[in-house]
């Protein structure tokens, strides 16, 4: 029997409580909360910016959890949400229209309402976070709802016989009233949300300072577009429509001398008295 000092040594210090482990590899967490006045992806950058001032050892690595995490996973899966909804809009509203070209007026129309809806989180307070990712897509809704109105009577003053030019400064005439409206009572809507105090009332407030913000700044420049988007594209579809028609015609008296190369011929000879 040997004496444990001759095995082993006895010291005394310091280790942590318990040891954390993430997929098999020991870690260390670093807690945090979020002081008022910031938001969560500005502190996430902050943190990465320090952790590589710092400087990290070989075979250590950075990872960010809790809260942190699910917002990077949810900003990246906005992208293919953003895509998805322009995607199902167009198909949609060419089924309504029955036209390939007219759909894209309404759809330009949505980008012209973001940079102010960004001005407006600017000028509001408010950063760009997942509740204001909502609030851009709240806002898409409203913008293509005003812009479905200035087309859609147009082509059907235009089914009525009236010249285009026409048929567009009598629909937006006819149309600004109900945008107005719809546009006060978005607004009226969304205030409740705006001047909230209560828990919480921070964070979802940024979608009501986007939606307000775009949806009001937004309204003159898309009364303006919408008419020159739609003469564009309009003139567009006319000039594809005339080039296929033509191309089609051309290959179809192409080919008509060739189908007919083995017919037999028929001639008329006039009868001589």
């Amino acid at each position: 029997i040997s004496p444990c000092g001759r095995l082993v040594r006895f010291e005394e210090t310091e280790s942590a409580a318990r040891i954390d482990r993430l997929n098999r590899q020991r870690m260390v967490a670093v807690r945090a909360n979020i002081a008022g006045g910031f938001a969560l992806a500005d502190r996430i950058d902050a943190l990465r910016a320090a952790a590589d001032d710092i400087g990290v050892p070989p075979g250590y690595g950075i990872e960010v959890l809790g809260g942190g995490r699910e917002l990077e996973r949810t900003l990246a899966d906005f992208g293919w949400t953003f895509i998805l909804s322009f995607v199902l809009m167009y198909i949609v509203l060419a089924a309504q229209y029955e036209n390939l070209v007219h759909p894209f007026v309404i759809l330009l129309s949505l980008p012209l309402a973001v940079p102010f809806g960004l001005l407006s989180l600017h000028f509001g307070g408010e950063t760009l976070n997942l509740y204001s990712a909502l609030g851009i897509l709240v806002l898409f809704g409203v913008v293509k709802k005003a812009a479905i109105l200035q087309v859609d009577h147009t082509n059907a003053l235009r089914a009525e016989g009236m010249e285009r030019h026409d048929a567009i400064m009598q629909a937006n005439r006819d149309r600004l009233r109900p945008i107005l409206m719809t546009t006060v009572s978005f607004v009226a809507g969304l205030m409740p949300l705006l001047i909230a105090t209560g828990p919480g009332a921070e964070e979802r407030r940024s979608i009501a300072v986007l939606a307000v913000g775009g949806q009001t700044f937004s309204l003159l420049l898309t009364l303006l577009a919408i008419p020159v988007l739609y003469t564009f594209f309009d003139d567009l579809g006319g000039w594809m429509h005339r080039t296929f028609r033509i191309t089609n015609q051309d290959e179809l008296f192409e080919t008509v001398p060739h189908s007919n190369a083995g017919a037999p011929a028929a001639t008329v000879q006039q009868k001589e008295d």
